[in-house]
C-alpha cells in the first residue's frame, strides 16, 4: 500500500481535476455512476425475489415431505413387534435409512435425539442418531426447544450443516416421534447447495449483464455529450483567444441546427466586439496622446505664469487689499494647477507604460518618520495629533524610496484633511515576507461603496465638499499606480463616523509576492501599542501649556516635534 499510495493519490487528483475542467468527464462520469447505482438497486431486488422464490418453494417441498416422512416413521414405530436390543436397533436404523432416501444422491440427512431429562423406560437401546458427520449441535437452539415444548406440531429454521469439507446451506424441519415409550426429537435437514448454485449463476448473469449495460450506457453518453460538449468546448478555447487579445479568432460552423446557430452567433458578437474594441482602443489612445500632449504643451506658458505669479505674490505688500487678495489667490491656483499638471503627466507616463521602478534596499520606518515630519505644517494646521507605531529597530525593504513617499503623503495627507481634528494613527509591521504601512483617522470615514472607488481618477466622495490641500483627484489614484509597480496592494476600509485606514503592503524582496499583510485592514483596536517590542513616537501632538509635557498612551514622555 505504501509503494501503491502515490499512484493512487496522482490518480485521485487526475479524477479531481478532470471532474472540474471537463464537462464530458463529468456528464459521462455522472451517468455511469447514475447508471451503476439503478442497476445495484434492481439486481439487489431482483436477486432477493429470486432468492426469496426458490428458498420458498423448497421450504414447501421440504415441510410437504417432512410430514409424510416422519408419519411413516410413526407408524412404522407403532407397529414394531420387538422386544431385544439388537432388533430395535436394527430396526431405527432401518426406518430412518429409509427416511434419508440414499441412493446416488442424497435427498435429505436426519437427526435423532431422544428428548432430554426423561427417566422411564430405562431400558431403551437407542439414544441419538444421525447421518453422515451431523450431529445435534447442527439443530439452532430455538428450534430445539419449540419442538421440545410442542405436541405434533411441525417446525423449521435454517442452518448449516458440514458436507466433506464445506459448510452447506439448509432448511432443518423438527417433528417429535415416539417409540417403546420414549419421545426422541426427529429433524430432517434439506440440501440447499443446488439452489444457492443456481442463485449464483443468475446473480452472475445479472452481475456480467449488468457490467455490460452500463458500458454501452457509458458509450452512448460519451457519444452524446461529445456531439454537444465539442462546439462548446471549441467556443471556449476561441473566448480564452479573444480574452488574450487575438480578436482575430473565429468559430468553425458546421450545419444549421442549434449548435451552428450558436457558433454563427458568437462569430457575430465577436465581430461586433472586435470592431467596438477596437474603436475603444483607438480612443483611449488618442485620449492618452491628447492628455500627454496638452500637459507638455501647458508646462512652459505655466512656467511663465508661475514666475509672473511669484513676482506678483512677493509685491502684493504695495498693493491695495482687492489687488493684494488677487495677487495671493493667483498664486496659490497657479500652484495648484502645477500640481495638478505633474499628476497628469505622471497618469500618462503609467497609461504609456514608461513608468519604471528605482528600487533599492531602504529603511522603510525612518521613510515614514520622514514623511511624517514634513507635514508636520499640515499636520499643525489641522490641529491632529500624528502618532507612530513601528517595530523597534529598522525594516529594510527593495522599494522605489521617492514612488512610497509619494504614497505615504498622499496618504497622511489625506487622513489630516479628513480627520477633522482628530488623531491620526500610523503603524508599521513587518512579517517575514512583507511589510505593512497603516494611515489610520477618525474622522468622517467612507462607506464601503465610497471605498471600492476612492482609487478611481477625479473621483471624490463629495464633489461639493471645500478643499484646501490637494484637490486634483488623482492622489490616490497614482498611489495605486505606484503601489503596482512594487507588486504591492494598496487598500482602504471605512466606516461613516468611524474614520478609514489606508493599508499600503509591500514585498520585502523583489519578485516575492504578497500573501498576507502583517496588518489587519479593519482596525480591531486603535489604541497605541504598549508592547515592548514596539516604539511608539508623538510626531505632533496639539499644543499644551508650558507646565504639562506630552505623554503617550503607555505614559511615557515624548518630545514634541512639530
Amino acid at each position: 500500500m505504501q509503494r501503491l499510495w502515490p499512484g493512487i493519490r496522482y490518480l485521485l487528483r487526475e479524477v479531481q481535476r478532470k471532474w472540474r475542467r471537463s464537462l464530458q468527464f463529468r456528464t459521462v462520469l455522472t451517468t455511469l455512476m447514475l447508471a451503476i447505482g439503478s442497476f445495484a438497486v434492481v439486481g439487489a431486488y431482483l436477486s432477493n425475489q429470486i432468492a426469496n422464490n426458490l428458498f420458498q418453494e423448497r421450504l414447501a417441498q421440504a415441510e410437504s415431505e417432512t410430514r409424510y416422512n416422519v408419519k411413516q416413521v410413526q407408524d412404522t414405530f407403532d407397529g414394531a413387534q420387538v422386544t431385544d436390543q439388537s432388533s430395535v436397533i436394527t430396526l431405527v436404523y432401518d426406518t430412518l435409512n429409509a427416511v434419508e432416501g440414499r441412493g446416488s444422491v442424497i435427498q435429505r440427512r436426519y437427526v435423532f435425539e431422544a428428548m432430554p431429562e426423561q427417566t422411564k423406560p430405562r431400558n431403551r437401546w437407542v439414544e441419538s442418531r444421525a447421518s453422515d458427520q451431523l450431529t445435534i449441535g447442527v439443530i439452532p437452539p430455538d428450534l430445539r426447544k419449540a419442538v421440545q415444548d410442542s405436541g405434533k406440531d411441525q417446525y423449521w429454521a435454517s442452518t448449516q450443516f458440514p458436507v466433506g469439507t464445506e459448510d452447506r446451506p439448509g432448511i432443518a424441519v423438527g417433528n417429535k416421534v415416539t417409540f417403546n415409550g420414549t419421545v426422541y426429537e426427529l429433524y430432517l435437514i434439506y440440501d440447499l447447495n443446488t439452489a444457492q448454485k443456481t442463485l449464483d449463476e443468475i446473480q452472475n448473469v445479472l452481475l456480467a449483464g449488468g457490467a455490460l449495460l452500463v458500458l454501452m450506457i457509458g458509450g452512448v453518453a460519451w457519444y452524446v455529450t461529445r456531439n454537444v460538449v465539442s462546439p462548446v468546448s471549441h467556443a471556449a478555447v476561441v473566448s480564452e483567444k479573444l480574452a488574450a487579445g487575438q480578436l482575430q479568432e473565429r468559430m468553425v460552423v458546421k450545419g444549421e441546427d442549434e449548435v451552428a446557430r450558436l457558433g454563427a452567433s458568437f462569430n457575430h458578437m465577436a465581430a461586433s466586439l472586435q470592431e467596438q474594441i477596437t474603436q475603444l482602443a483607438m480612443l483611449s489612445q488618442m485620449q492618452q496622446r491628447f492628455v500627454s500632449d496638452v500637459s507638455h504643451e501647458l508646462r512652459t506658458p505655466l512656467t511663465t505664469v508661475r514666475m509672473a505669479a511669484e513676482v506678483l505674490y512677493d509685491a502684493r505688500e504695495d498693493f491695495d487689499p482687492i489687488n493684494k487678495r488677487s495677487a495671493e489667490l493667483l498664486y496659490n491656483q497657479v500652484e495648484r494647477f502645477q500640481s495638478l499638471l505633474a499628476d497628469l503627466l505622471e497618469i500618462s507616463r503609467f497609461d504609456a507604460g514608461a513608468a519604471t521602478l528605482d528600487a533599492e534596499p531602504t529603511d522603510i520606518v525612518q521613510l515614514v518618520a520622514h514623511v511624517i515630519e514634513a507635514v508636520a505644517p499640515v499636520a499643525a494646521e489641522y490641529g491632529s495629533a500624528v502618532t507612530l507605531n513601528a517595530p523597534d529597530g529598522s525594516v529594510i525593504v527593495d522599494m522605489d524610496d521617492r514612488r512610497i513617499d509619494r504614497i505615504l503623503r498622499n496618504l497622511i495627507l489625506n487622513a489630516l484633511e479628513h480627520g477633522e481634528g482628530r488623531p491620526v494613527n500610523v503603524s508599521v509591521a513587518a512579517s517575514d515576507t512583507a511589510v505593512a504601512v497603516a494611515v489610520r483617522d477618525h474622522g468622517i470615514g467612507m462607506t464601503p461603496a465610497e471605498a471600492a472607488r476612492v482609487f478611481d481618477r477625479f473621483w471624490r466622495a463629495d464633489p461639493a465638499r471645500a478643499r484646501t490641500t490637494g484637490g486634483s483627484g488623482l492622489g490616490l489614484s497614482i498611489a495605486a499606480e505606484d503601489t503596482k509597480l512594487h507588486d504591492g496592494w494598496l487598500q482602504a476600509w471605512g466606516s461613516k463616523g468611524r474614520g478609514s485606514n489606508f493599508r499600503l503592503t509591500l514585498p520585502l524582496r523583489r519578485d516575492e509576492p504578497v500573501t498576507k499583510s502583517p496588518l489587519q485592514l479593519e482596525p480591531v483596536n486603535v489604541g497605541l501599542p504598549v508592547t515592548g517590542s514596539q516604539r511608539t513616537v508623538v510626531v505632533l501632538d496639539p499644543p499644551r501649556s508650558a507646565e504639562t509635557p506630552a505623554r503617550t498612551p503607555g505614559g511615557t514622555e515624548t518630545e514634541d516635534r512639530a
